[in-house]
């Protein structure tokens, strides 16, 4: 069979793969191929729920969710095209025991460049008037926060990287690694064929653990299974801002059709899932779940309807955060396990892929690559907010 060479593989057409090509791009590393099995942003990506806020207690979460931000502000600039971005704002609401947290975190994002402050419930009560804001003891505001289409945002990557000169495959499925003794030397297609490439880069999101699993890579992902609910609330809201409520532990979203979007922030438990046969909708004890904690928090909503729901699937590391990083083998990239954060840090990830392609470490010195690094797990060294909050340490 015919064999291609190419300077770097990235084997996964998701947002991250996307991200990646996109930012190698920008770096003028062209000599690049994306392999995707299916179309790009046709797997999780297109289920992101797509909230943009910079709230993390890891700093360098916090500073990558920036990074993101100022992409998705400059995105017509960039990409020549709207990426689905909706700039409503981002409030958090916490109860007394988190309200410590809340401060420091927020001073500590402040530290690596977040645009975040602390508000009143008099100033969260004029933009969210169907709320009931009695339980929480503090609130926190990025004005620049929102939400976005992680499916669009894949797209106008995907575009991107092309226009520099970089093949994108659809259609194109690689069922391994080709290696030479410890080091990776390219991949092997399905019509096998291969590709032969100085660095390959697996963006391969949910299904990583088994494709890396014969190579000895285990990379310790558990995929979660993530219901989402989507609700008219009666009369149109006007322009409510996303509103993650660390009380009841849910978030909600304004979305683009006057529907609200619901997620469930208590992760305790794993939903653990077969990414390629789960339930694509949400259970009945979700659904009573729901309609409990929305009615409960939002009073105000004068008739809510349930129109309908879906699900995806969360690549979950153990300590939720992702892997982006060189090795185990030589000539390999791993950009997996991203917990449910990948689409707001999506241009940053990009980019830190570029900077491990190219020079080995990050570029950027608030984003040190050593947080991201495989080997953390087997260490004993997880990456882990200095700020948690009661009942809702996972996302944070």
């Amino acid at each position: 069979m015919s064999t291609e060479t190419a300077s770097v593989v990235i084997v996964g057409g998701g947002l991250e793969g996307a991200a990646a090509a996109w930012a190698l791009g920008q770096r003028g590393i062209t000599d690049v191929i994306v392999c995707e099995r299916d179309t790009v942003g046709g797997g999780m990506t297109g289920k992101s729920s797509g909230i943009v806020r910079c709230h993390y207690g890891v700093g360098s979460l916090a500073a990558m969710a920036a990074i993101g931000l100022e992409v998705f502000e400059k995105a017509e600039e960039i990409f020549g095209s709207d990426i689905g971005f909706r700039q409503t704002g981002y409030v958090v609401g916490v109860g007394e025991p988190n309200v410590e947290n809340m401060r420091k975190s927020l001073a500590a994002q402040r530290a690596v460049g977040v645009q975040t402050e602390e508000i009143d419930a008099a100033d969260v009560a004029a933009m969210w008037p169907a709320a009931d804001l009695e339980p929480f003891a503090a609130f926190g505001w990025e004005e620049r926060g929102g939400y976005g289409d992680a499916y669009q945002t894949a797209q106008a990557f995907a575009a991107s990287a092309r226009a520099t000169g970089i093949r994108i495959r659809q259609g194109t499925t690689v069922t391994g690694l080709v290696l030479d003794a410890d080091r990776v030397t390219g991949v092997r297609l399905a019509d096998g064929s291969t590709i032969s490439a100085d660095t390959v880069v697996v963006a391969t999101g949910v299904w990583s653990r088994p494709f890396l699993a014969p190579y000895g890579v285990d990379v310790p992902i558990e995929v979660h299974r993530e219901q989402i609910v989507m609700i008219h609330p009666g009369d149109a809201l006007g322009d409510v801002p996303v509103f993650s409520d660390l009380v009841s532990l849910q978030y909600v979203r304004p979305d683009v059709r006057g529907e609200i979007l619901f997620g469930n922030s208590d992760l305790a438990a794993l939903d653990v899932a077969d990414p390629d046969d789960y339930r694509n909708r949400a259970d009945s004890d979700f659904i009573d779940l729901t309609v409990e904690k929305v009615g409960t928090r939002f009073p105000g909503f004068t008739d809510p309807a349930i129109t309908t729901s879906y699900a995806g699937c969360y690549d979950v590391t153990p300590d939720w955060n992702p892997i982006i990083s060189r090795g185990p083998l030589e000539g390999l990239v791993l950009a997996a396990g991203f917990s449910g954060h990948g689409f707001k840090i999506s241009p940053a990830v990009g980019r830190l892929i570029a900077d491990l392609v190219v020079d080995g470490r990050s570029a950027d010195p608030r984003i040190p690559e050593s947080d991201f690094r495989f080997t953390r797990f087997a260490e004993g060294d997880l990456l882990t907010t200095r700020f948690p909050y009661v009942g809702a340490g996972e996302m944070r």
